[in-house]
């Protein structure tokens, strides 16, 4: 977003060795810090992209630790998935089963019966009631070669549904008609300590990378450019641009870090050896 040419949306891209909590937390800083949501009033929605928990293509622990730390006021914490025909919700949260406490837990979407109704692709349906403000909402997933998206495209886990199949002939409309419907995204936390090709192979390239920002778009966007995809030609990011969602013109988004240029190139040089089978599964 661009308000008197000055850049608004701030997009910081953070390399990381084994401090993941210290880079997480740099990464805050730089992109303006989030004391406006952490709060004593304020419950945390945490929707990590899990699609098939049998597989690594997921956020690592470390980094939903790191995400759960930084919301220390917060008075409950909810990690939140829905189910989906590779399993139940609560199932596949089980990946973070050793982050629950009394103030952490796991959530399922299509479980709660306390919900609103939404309309969602001109179809009317119930979203749990956490997932709507005051809370706040913060969307995490690992990076993904995919020009349908990453962040963007973990808000499809928030419709209660088990066979989401039938979202994907109007995937955009649905993602982002749920983006509208929640208020939005609060925080968006690219976790690229493992990089994947594609979006249905278990093989991820090692490149410890954090993206994070308030903006998801913007998120969307960066990440898109790390992988090699042209956010101009990804449907989901220009249409959220359209209804004015966010940023996903590059070139108007402030990246802070070091610079995205030379990340781009160290995520050309890693995937390109990751092509020829210096893989990373684990």
């Amino acid at each position: 977003m661009v308000a008197g040419g000055k850049l608004t949306s701030k997009v910081a891209v953070v390399e990381f060795d084994e401090d993941v909590p210290g880079s997480f937390n740099q990464a805050l800083k730089l992109v303006g810090r989030i004391g406006d949501l952490n709060s004593r009033e304020r419950s945390v929605v945490v929707k990590p992209g899990i699609f098939d928990h049998k597989k690594k293509s997921h956020p690592t622990v470390d980094v939903v630790k790191a995400i759960i730390d930084s919301f220390d006021k917060a008075p409950r914490i909810f990690l939140a998935e829905s189910d989906n025909y590779r399993g139940s919700g609560l199932e596949r949260l089980q990946i973070y089963r050793e982050v629950f406490t009394e103030r952490v837990v796991p959530f399922n979407l299509s479980d709660d019966i306390n919900t609103k109704e939404v309309n969602i692709a001109d179809e009317k349906m119930g979203f749990s009631h956490i997932l709507f403000k005051p809370n706040v909402f913060v969307s995490t997933h690992a990076l993904r070669r995919y020009e349908k998206g990453t962040i963007l495209k973990n808000l499809l886990g928030l419709t209660p549904d088990r066979k989401k199949v039938r979202f994907h002939k109007k995937l955009e409309t649905v993602l982002l008609d749920a983006y509208e419907a929640i208020g939005g995204i609060d925080l968006a936390v690219l976790d690229c300590t493992y990089t994947y090709l594609t979006p249905t192979k278990d093989e991820g390239v090692n490149t410890n990378v954090l993206v994070i920002g308030r903006d998801a778009v913007a998120v969307e966007a960066v990440g898109a450019v790390l992988v090699g995809l042209n956010p101009e030609r990804m449907p989901v990011i220009q249409e959220a641009m359209n209804r004015g969602l966010g940023e996903g013109n590059v070139e108007k988004i402030e990246v802070l870090g070091e610079s995205l240029e030379d990340f781009k190139d160290k995520f050309h040089n890693l995937l390109k050896a990751g092509r020829k089978g210096s893989f990373r599964t684990g």
